[in-house]
């Protein structure tokens, strides 16, 4: 095998590499991996995960629409059939919450469910909070300023997306902090250092979280208010409704994959801009710059890694072949520094106009230097 980095360990030959996910030395810095991967093996089988992964832009462009394969199974096919596991009984809650969930659903269910949410988000008018943002973005700078220093993630990336996603819901910010709490644990699920404490944890924070937004229901229902929760409630399509249960599974989406991706996306543009030594000038100077400035951070150092999808017949990708109820991972964090789309991808260049990011629905799954989440 060849010796990269003294990791990972790339055999590409066979188009097998091992790599430990919770080495600091990846999580810390997993472009310079992704950079190897894209040299000498861009379709590999990683060892520890037991499991086919993609990187190449063009591979991962086509299977996220490719409609041989899927977020679920289940609906085309029993555990039985495919050798699956049963459910753990102790992952019972985490489990019901994920059910209904938006990131993991298929048509028709998945048709079905968004069109009732975005429904409720038009009449929300969105666009209309962003001086509401502003204003808790000033407030929270006015609060640190006088000290020099932060520590940005918790004093200000932390707040801004729950105390905005919380208030759109119709939760009160006071709240603010227990959802905090049980987004960390929830997540927990999706992290390679997870551990049977870590799925307690999560599946302990699940029930509670469930529980809350149950009583919220209840009482958006004896007392409707200008809330996304009630239109969620209210809005229907075709005679048809959210129930509870899809009710507690979107808004915990809308917490957790909301909140996760946003906090550590805004920890790693801060990082990646005050890193690259050029003035505010050139990030800033109009709304095109902005957005462009946005994008290079989303491409270099995306908030979002690995999506997992899994085979819904045999199908071969890349030489490899898979069969019904194999599973996959697609890496859109490498696709988006392929160097066969962008030149230099490791390098942050906020005028950037080459081919566009690759992204899918936003997920738990993050990176920042506070930690690196898997996949979904």
């Amino acid at each position: 095998m060849t010796r990269l980095l003294d990791f990972p360990r790339i055999d590409p030959e066979a188009l097998r590499v091992s790599l430990d996910g919770r080495n600091p030395a990846f999580y810390s810095d997993p472009n310079r991996v992704y950079a190897a991967l894209h040299e000498h093996c861009p379709t590999f089988y990683w060892a520890e995960q037991k499991q086919w992964f993609f990187t190449g832009y063009d591979h991962v462009n086509a299977l996220l629409r490719d409609r041989r394969f899927g977020r679920q199974i289940l609906h085309i096919a029993s555990r039985q059939e495919l050798g699956l596991p049963e459910p753990e009984p102790h992952l019972e809650n985490f489990d019901l919450a994920e059910r209904h969930s938006l990131l993991e659903l298929e048509p028709p269910e998945h048709t079905r469910l968004r069109t009732l949410v975005n429904r409720a988000f038009v009449s929300r008018h969105v666009e209309k909070l962003r001086p509401e943002i502003a204003d808790i973005a000033e407030r929270l700078i006015d609060a640190f300023e006088k000290d020099g220093e932060t520590e940005l993630l918790s004093s200000f990336a932390d707040v801004i997306p729950v105390t905005m996603i919380a208030r759109m819901i119709g939760i009160p910010d006071e709240m603010g902090p227990q959802l905090l709490k049980w987004s960390h644990a929830y997540v927990g699920m999706y992290m390679f250092k997870r551990s049977h404490a870590d799925e307690h944890a999560a599946d302990r924070a699940a029930r509670e979280f469930a529980d809350y937004i149950r009583r919220l229901i209840a009482e958006r229902r004896r007392e409707p208010r200008e809330d996304l929760l009630t239109h969620m409630i209210l809005t229907g399509h075709k005679g048809q409704y959210l129930t509870d249960d899809e009710l507690v599974s979107t808004t915990i989406v809308l917490l957790n994959a909301g909140h996760e991706a946003t906090v550590h996306q805004i920890g790693n543009s801060v990082r990646v801009i005050l890193e690259s030594g050029l003035p505010a000038t050139e990030f800033f100077r109009d709304e095109a710059a902005t957005e462009r400035t946005v994008e290079e951070t989303l491409r270099i150092c995306a908030p979002v890694h690995i999506f997992q999808r899994w085979a819904l017949e045999d199908v071969e990708i890349d030489g490899v072949t898979f069969r019904r109820g194999d599973k996959v991972s697609l890496i859109l964090a490498a696709a988006n520094l392929d160097p066969k789309k962008f030149s230099d991808p490791l390098v942050f260049k906020p005028d950037r106009q080459e081919a566009p990011n690759l992204r899918s629905a936003p997920a738990s799954i993050s990176v920042s230097a506070r930690r690196w989440h898997g996949w979904s």
